[in-house]
């Protein structure tokens, strides 16, 4: 069907494109055709070809891609730079970060060497530093201290038990529960990246990241405050742990050990006061100074030299072992108790990576692949948890350094891996005297950053109030619930708010832009002008499960007809009419045997014959042409007027029935007036449709300014069940009101599922379904508005022109 009009010289034309009549144009591949079956899959997937190889194991090895192309006159420089400055943060980070995981701060070193190696070689970000992280180093403590909490190593001498812990044995099992989390939190991550499970990531929203973050930080800062305070508060898991600490600490504030308070107040002012002179001078410097190293060689200094152990027992960091540890298998019997925190720490740990390595590859013009990050951080993990490493991630600090120092791949990690192998081989004694509080005060000091995403609060305040609730939620959830349960709760909450912006979509009825073709919501557009007889209708949302029943509703209230009471009033009338049509039938027969008798006492006062209504009726039928229009809720009734004569049958009065037109309502003459007898058949139909037409008009809108339904589905990417119910009682509700409804802008996998879902019959097929909203108010304009409305022609300036 072409929609024409004249403009100037030309004549504008453009055809109206049904779903079939799209798919007659553009032969539109069957569903076969795009959806091979499983077995053409598997043999696919099994084929192997020297590129599909040669691609299949460039994309599992990446460091095969860019290492025979690495130039070490323009990349070695940069790199060696880099990788120094980061092996600078790696020391005090690692040991810092050890304490946060409950383990001895050796196995933090060992944690910065290990995975960084294995990154090396299967990762595809070139900035990332891949290594301790505060957030997963707090997660791994708080395992670590629920299955190994002080009071199960306390030393026992016969019946009595001393107040003396046995650090040796503690720390041993410790470190067991952080490896065996660690590999298997690494083998998720491995098997969700063989399975192209990357994009799990996208669940961790920006605000539910940062909130988790800002909460782990408060985390971080109550484990440490016993180093800084040299107090040791009862520790406490489980949901509502952090109150409970926090509490102990507070109850121990007076036995505070002050030379432990005065070691980490120097030490926060100096690292303050050195991190605000290292970004003033920035721009200047070519490199960063490393505060955290000076502040530990300097604590380690004044240490030794006075004895702080000894003379103050202030608590240091103890025996650190030469040389690196030999491999072991983790103890696989404790992964049933550590599955929940190990997948926690496995999405942790990858949503901070990749957000990391996109924004340098987005920054750098390179890509990373999300599958691939995920399957080389398991394996960082997986491996590293063999040498007694815990849980490790990207790092936004060193990740940082790594860029702006001017590294150009991760072969940086080889010279900061070199830097740890030195410290760990030969300087790792060095540091024993090191205090513990010195090391609290750095993570202290470095959780300023993310103490600073406290601001997010006004900004999302500003732009996204349902943002901000996720961010709260996530706030509260991880402080009292701790870590582990607070990630999950937050999740399901963030969820919870996509599945409630879906259930409640903005429902809109559609008007076109003169000039275009247009179609805008009208509330909102003051130039959308209403199609005649035509609502369209659109949701903000996809039409599934959740919002089915709203969305009919909805399209109730916005087309102005209640379905429900349209269909109740007509059954409702039939029912009357019906009921009508029996009351006439039993006053018939009563009116039949009243006429009986009168033609009797017709026949003795004027000689005519009595006959049988029935029998003389169905003769006068079979020899008449034309008889009169049989009403179809009433009984013909006949009464003679004229004697019968020997050349021809009597004249016979048809006593019930009118004109179409009759607007009385029936009467009834007395015979003896001479006078015919009318049962108002007639006039039951115009009561029944006035009746009609004062109740239909009533519910706000008369039944005949809408003639067609248009429903815009250029929102929806996918249809269940359900919605397809919906969809089909929606077409076969409104056509028991005599109001065609069509459906515009399917996606082809919409269509798909409509297929599959069995939608298309008889009555409903793809003729309803059209390529644009322009193209079905074409066509209900063509189909129906001629017959009741003027002909309404939206703009067609916009068309394809043939020339005349």
């Amino acid at each position: 069907m072409d929609s024409t009009r004249r403009v100037g010289k030309y004549r504008v034309e453009r055809e109206v494109l049904d779903e079939q009549r799209l798919e007659e144009v553009t032969q539109r591949k069957t569903y076969s055709d795009t959806h091979p079956s499983l077995s053409e899959r598997l043999k696919d997937s099994l084929r192997c070809t020297a590129p599909k190889l040669k691609q299949s194991v460039m994309s599992s090895l990446p460091v095969l891609y860019w290492l025979p192309k690495y130039s070490i006159w323009d990349y070695g420089m940069p790199d060696l730079i880099s990788g120094i400055s980061v092996g600078i943060m790696h020391l005090p980070q690692g040991l810092a970060y050890a304490l946060l995981a409950s383990v001895p701060p050796v196995f933090g070193l060992y944690s910065s060497l290990y995975p960084a190696l294995i990154y090396l070689f299967f990762g595809t970000s070139r900035h990332i530093s891949i290594g301790t992280f505060t957030v997963l180093s707090i997660m791994v403590g708080s395992v670590t201290e629920r299955l190994a909490p002080d009071s199960a190593f306390l030393i026992t001498n016969g019946t009595n038990v001393t107040a003396e812990v046995d650090i040796t044995a503690r720390d041993s099992y410790r470190v067991q529960v952080a490896a065996a989390t660690t590999v298997l939190g690494g083998l998720i991550q491995v098997v969700l990246g063989l399975v192209k499970f990357g994009f799990v990531e996208t669940y961790l929203s920006e605000p539910l990241v940062r909130a988790y973050t800002t909460a782990a930080a408060a985390h971080a800062v109550v484990a440490q405050l016993k180093h800084i305070f040299g107090v040791s508060p009862t520790r406490f898991s489980g949901p509502f742990s952090l109150v409970y600490i926090l509490k102990d600490v507070c109850m121990l504030l007076p036995h505070t050990h002050l030379p432990t308070l005065l070691v980490s107040a120097v030490s926060m002012v100096f690292l303050i006061s050195a991190k605000e002179l290292n970004s003033f001078l920035s721009p200047k410097l070519p490199v960063p100074i490393p505060v955290e190293l000076i502040t530990i060689v300097a604590g380690t200094f004044i240490s030794s030299y006075t004895h702080l152990n000894s003379n103050y027992t202030i608590s240091v960091v103890g025996e650190i072992p030469n040389g690196l540890s030999y491999p072991s298998v983790p103890d696989a019997s404790l992964f049933g108790e550590v599955i929940g925190d190990a997948f926690a720490l496995a999405m942790v740990g990858y949503a901070i990576s990749i957000s990391l390595g996109k924004t340098f590859a987005l920054k750098h013009g390179y890509n990373v692949d999300s599958n691939q990050e995920l399957v080389a951080l398991g394996l960082s993990n997986a491996v590293g948890g063999f040498f007694q490493c815990f849980s490790v991630c990207a790092s936004m600090s060193r990740s940082l350094i790594q860029e702006t120092t001017g590294g150009k791949t991760q072969m940086a990690a080889v010279a900061s891996a070199l830097i740890l192998l030195v410290t760990i081989l030969k300087l790792g004694p060095l540091f024993q005297e090191l205090p513990t509080a010195v090391l609290a005060a750095i993570v202290f000091v470095n959780l300023k950053g993310m103490f600073k995403q406290y601001a997010d609060i006004g900004t999302l305040w500003k732009h996204s109030k349902i943002d901000l609730v996720v961010w709260l939620v996530t706030w509260v959830s991880t402080l009292l619930l701790n870590l582990d349960l607070g990630l999950a709760a937050s999740i399901i909450f963030a969820l919870m708010t996509v599945i409630f912006r879906t259930q409640l979509p903005t429902y809109s009825v559609l008007g076109n832009v003169p000039g275009t073709e247009l179609y805008v919501d009208m509330e909102t557009h003051r130039e959308a002008r209403e199609i005649p007889g035509v609502t369209i209708f659109r949701s903000s949302a996809t039409v599934y499960f959740a919002n089915a029943d709203l969305y009919l509703e909805a399209l109730k209230e916005k087309s102005g007809l209640d379905i429900s009471k349209m269909i109740i009033y007509k059954k409702r009338q039939e029912a009357k009419q019906r009921r009508r049509e029996r009351r006439a039938e039993r006053r018939a027969k009563r009116q039949a045997k009243k006429e009986r008798r009168a033609q009797r006492a017709a026949k003795q006062l004027s000689g005519a014959p009595v006959v049988s209504v029935e029998e003389e009726a169905g003769r006068w039928g079979a020899t008449q042409e034309q008889g009169w229009p049989e009403r179809e809720n009433g009984t013909v009734f006949v009464i003679p007027i004229t004697p019968q004569t020997p050349d021809g049958p009597c004249r016979w009065e048809y006593l019930k029935g009118g004109e179409p037109d009759s607007t009385s309502l029936g009467w009834m003459s007395e015979l003896q007036d001479g006078d015919t007898t009318t049962l108002g058949s007639s006039s039951e139909d115009t009561l029944s449709h006035d009746l009609e037409r004062v109740s239909l008009g009533s519910l706000g809108k008369w039944t005949w300014d809408i003639h067609s339904i248009i429903i815009d589905l250029s929102t929806a990417n996918f249809i269940d069940t359900v919605a397809i119910k919906t969809m089909k009682n929606i077409f076969q509700d409104f056509s028991e009101i005599d109001v065609d409804v069509y459906m515009a802008g399917c996606q082809p996998t919409l269509v798909e599922q409509l297929e599959l879902g069995d939608f298309f019959c008889e009555s409903v097929t793809k003729r309803h379904l059209f390529a644009s909203v322009h193209d079905a108010v074409l066509y209900c304009l063509n189909h129906r508005g001629a017959a009741s409305f003027p002909r309404y022609e939206p703009s067609v300036d916009t068309y394809s022109a043939t020339k005349l």
